[in-house]
C-alpha cells in the first residue's frame, strides 16, 4: 500500500505537551511542532521568549514546576477537557549539577536531579496515561542523553537519572503497548544550549567533544526536530521501547586511529 509521506510524518492537529520548554531543546521543539500544525502546550518554570505572532493560536505557555504534581495534573486535565485528547507528551525537563569533587558527592544534588530528570518524567507520564487511554492512542517521548549509556566526569546524578529514564521508557512501553500507547527515548549528544554553555565556551572541551563524534561537530537544536516529529507521528506507529540517539555518531564511535 502506498503511503503519502506528508500525511505519514504529519503532526497537524495533534495535541502536544512539552515540558522544560522555556529554552534550549524544548523551546525549539515547541515552536517547530506548532509551526508544523500541532497544538502545543509548552510547560516551564519561566519563559524568556515571546510567542511568535504566527504561532499565537497554536502555541500556549504554562508556567509550572514539573516537581509540582498537583499543578501539572490540573494543566493536563484542562488541556484534555478543552480538546478531548492528548496525543503526545515530550518529557524534556532536565537539569545537570556537576560536582566539584569526585571524592564527595552531594545527596541534595542527587535528590534534586532525580526529582526533575526522572521522577517528574514518571509522574507526567503516569498522569497523561489516563487521557491517552481514553483514546487508546498516544506517544510519549522521553528526552534522555548519550549519558544514559556513558559515564560522565563528576556527575553521577545526571548519568543515573538519564539511565533510569531510559529504562523507565522500556518498562512503560512494555505495560502500555497493549493500550495503543507508545513510549520511546530520544537521546541527544552534545548540542549548543544553555545547559552546555560552559563546555561550549571552553575551547578545549568544545574541540574534544567535537572530535568524539563521527561528524566532527556539535549539534544544533533544530537537528532534533525531525527525530521528534518522527516519534510523534504515524511514521513511527510500530516503534515503541526504542532508543533513538541523535549524537553525530558519538556512541557508535570506536577507538581513534
Amino acid at each position: 500500500m502506498l503511503m503519502n509521506m506528508n500525511k505519514l510524518f504529519s503532526v497537524e492537529n495533534l495535541i502536544v505537551i512539552i515540558t522544560g520548554s522555556g529554552k534550549g531543546i524544548g523551546h525549539t521543539l515547541s515552536e517547530s511542532f506548532a509551526d508544523n500544525g500541532a497544538i502545543v502546550y509548552s510547560i516551564s518554570l519561566n519563559f524568556n521568549n515571546e510567542i511568535p505572532s504566527n504561532l499565537k493560536n497554536s502555541l500556549f505557555q504554562e508556567i509550572c514546576d514539573v516537581r509540582n504534581k498537583n499543578k501539572f495534573k490540573k494543566i493536563f486535565k484542562k488541556i484534555y477537557e478543552k480538546h478531548g485528547k492528548i496525543d503526545v507528551l515530550i518529557n524534556n525537563a532536565g537539569i545537570t549539577l556537576t560536582s566539584s569533587d569526585d571524592k564527595s558527592y552531594s545527596i541534595d544534588d542527587w535528590n534534586k536531579t532525580l526529582d526533575v530528570n526522572l521522577t517528574a518524567g514518571f509522574n507526567c507520564s503516569n498522569s497523561v496515561f489516563e487521557y491517552m487511554l481514553k483514546n487508546n492512542s498516544g506517544s510519549i517521548i522521553n528526552i534522555t542523553s548519550i549519558n544514559a549509556e556513558l559515564g560522565f566526569p563528576k556527575n553521577p546524578y545526571y548519568v543515573a537519572s538519564k539511565g533510569g529514564l531510559k529504562m523507565l521508557t522500556k518498562a512503560l512501553a512494555r505495560d502500555w503497548g497493549k493500550y495503543g500507547i507508545r513510549v520511546n527515548n530520544l537521546g541527544p549528544g552534545y548540542f549548543k544550549t544553555e545547559m552546555t554553555k560552559k563546555s561550549y565556551s571552553d575551547l578545549k572541551k568544545r574541540k574534544s567533544r567535537s572530535n568524539q563524534t563521527m561528524l566532527g561537530r556539535w549539534g544544533t537544536t533544530d537537528e532534533l526536530v525531525g527525530p521528534a516529529i518522527f516519534l510523534a507521528s504515524k511514521a513511527s506507529s510500530y516503534i515503541t521501547g526504542h532508543d533513538l540517539y541523535v549524537d553525530g555518531g558519538w556512541i557508535a564511535n570506536g577507538l581513534s586511529e
